[in-house]
């Protein structure tokens, strides 16, 4: 599955510091056979390090897979 990160949207506080951010993503087949798309809201903790578009990519997957589970 393809997945793109089409927008990061980040909350900071008074101080300059990220409070949290909210990633937006579209996946889909290479075929168009599963079409998705959305949020996934990320704590500052979460994001500090995975600003990378890879590394934001891996979460989203995750994430899909846990909530596809539950």
């Amino acid at each position: 599955m393809n997945i793109r990160i089409s927008n990061v949207q980040i909350k900071y506080s008074d101080e300059g510091q990220v409070e949290a951010a909210h990633v937006y993503f579209i996946a889909n087949e290479p075929d168009n056979s599963i079409n998705m798309n959305g949020n996934i809201p990320l704590t500052a903790e979460e994001y500090a390090g995975n600003e990378s578009v890879a590394a934001l990519a891996s979460i989203i997957k995750a994430r899909v897979i846990e909530r596809l589970q539950a």
